[in-house]
């Protein structure tokens, strides 16, 4: 049984904000891909996050807040933390920050960890939903886990089945790449996980250069930090300059389209935000011809394209 797809408009945010109230799941776009949300003071509903993703419970979830009064409830924030959401929220920017002693998020959200992650979304459906929930929601990416990320509502619908309750349809995400998530435990903040938001941006901000995750030592303390992620059925091939014909291509730029299996740009004109804005719906669909074997082009590493070469290396490597 399929999960229901209905419009995003303000009846069907009511009802979906009840359910979510109830502990059912509800699938929702946000600015970056769809999340799978539920109340993430409900342990039970949480858990059914899990299950339905099929996510290892280690692994911990985004809590989607209205603004930094709700956050601040549930994450001990720096003054260096609370400029950044000054200049980033509501937006695409993930805070990892330690769990405040009386906040009633269920510990299943922070995975057992002190700590937890915190994102306020701009998309005008998310926040609405929010606000008919009156709750603060944990939300991954409705997909299954380890899976291409959720771009679109029949994506959702496609990799989660009858596990929402409902599905709110609000088109296409902007970004299609999720939220940068950032360590702010420590006064130096670390890079946890490229996205949405350059490191350039961010540096911008704290007027210094931004630590990455390799630099740091530590256990899984935010979402997407698994080594294998956002991963197509068919193999993935990178840096490829060149490919078999029975191969699926995943282009950036001017490449010479010659014959494939399948064929999909990114961005013909070399646009970072374009072919980031594309990435995941291009690898559903390349995965979707058929092929055995992926070769993508590459990317270049700076803005945006250290984000989409995250998602593409990760999406490469070893399945466990």
């Amino acid at each position: 049984m399929q999960s229901r797809i209905v419009p995003a408009n303000s009846e069907w945010i009511a009802e979906a904000g009840q359910m979510l109230r109830g502990g059912a799941l509800v699938a929702f776009p946000t600015e970056t891909v769809y999340g799978l949300g539920a109340d993430a003071t409900n342990g039970e509903a949480v858990a059914r996050i899990f299950e339905a993703k099929g996510r290892p419970v280690f692994n911990p979830l985004i809590v989607h807040v209205l603004g930094l009064e709700q956050a601040l409830i549930i994450g001990s924030l720096s003054a260096l933390a609370r400029r950044l959401t000054e200049a980033f929220w509501p937006g695409p920017l993930t805070l990892v920050a330690s769990r405040t002693a009386n906040t009633d998020i269920s510990p299943l959200v922070s995975a057992g960890l002190p700590t937890v992650a915190l994102r306020a979304p701009d998309h005008p459906v998310a926040r609405e939903l929010l606000a008919a929930a009156h709750r603060p929601l944990a939300a991954p990416s409705a997909n299954r886990s380890g899976h291409v990320s959720a771009t679109r509502a029949e994506h959702v619908a496609a990799d989660i089945g009858g596990k929402a309750a409902l599905i709110l349809d609000g088109g296409s995400t902007m970004h299609g790449l999720e939220s940068t998530v950032l360590s702010v435990i420590d006064d130096a903040p670390v890079l946890l996980r490229p996205g949405a938001i350059t490191a350039e941006a961010i540096e911008d901000v704290i007027g210094g250069r931004l630590a990455r995750r390799e630099e740091a030592v530590g256990h899984l303390t935010s979402p997407g930090q698994l080594a294998s992620h956002y991963a197509p059925n068919a193999r993935l091939r990178l840096n490829a300059y060149d490919w078999q014909p029975d191969e699926a291509v995943l282009a950036f730029g001017p490449v010479a389209e010659k014959r494939a299996h399948a064929f999909i740009n990114l961005s013909e004109s070399g646009d970072l935000i374009e072919a980031a804005a594309n990435l995941f719906a291009a690898l559903r669909a390349l995965d979707a011809s058929g092929a055995a074997s992926i070769a993508a082009t590459p990317v270049p590493p700076t803005g945006l394209g250290e984000a989409i070469n995250d998602r593409l290396r990760r999406a490469a490597a070893p399945r466990g």
